[in-house]
């Protein structure tokens, strides 16, 4: 996981365990069950009320690691008092869990980096004139 991000706030397990790092060993199969880019497409799914994006889009999902069926997310959202970060956080366990494979998620709210919308998708962004 990025250095970078101080720990926040988390969604799922009690555990705060450390999942790994999935993409350290390139040789090696990133994850068995539920794969990161399987997740990722899941939470595709997951909207901003308020923007109408999706959270991937949006450059809110920082990072997503797997290891043996529990899921990590780390995540941040536009802002600190962002009135929908419930449920833009519930909706990503929730996805990230409908992923064949994965029986567990965690969803961990960091604030650096801070979103800025340069984080969004250069497309998306276009679309929306910035």
């Amino acid at each position: 996981m990025d250095g970078d991000m101080e720990e926040g706030t988390q969604m799922g397990s009690d555990s705060t365990e450390d999942t790994g790092d999935a993409g350290a060993d390139s040789d090696a199969p990133v994850e068995q069950n539920g794969t990161v880019e399987e997740i990722r497409e899941a939470l595709r799914g997951v909207t901003d009320p308020e923007l109408g994006i999706n959270i991937v889009d949006l450059g809110l999902i920082y990072d997503i690691a797997v290891d043996d069926g529990s899921a990590l997310v780390t995540m941040t959202l536009t802002s600190p008092g962002c009135p929908a970060g419930g449920q833009i956080m519930g909706g990503a366990k929730d996805a990230a869990e409908s992923v064949d494979g994965v029986d567990e998620a965690v969803v961990s709210l960091v604030w650096k980096p801070f979103w800025t919308p340069e984080r969004i998708d250069p497309k998306v962004r276009a679309m929306m004139g910035f």
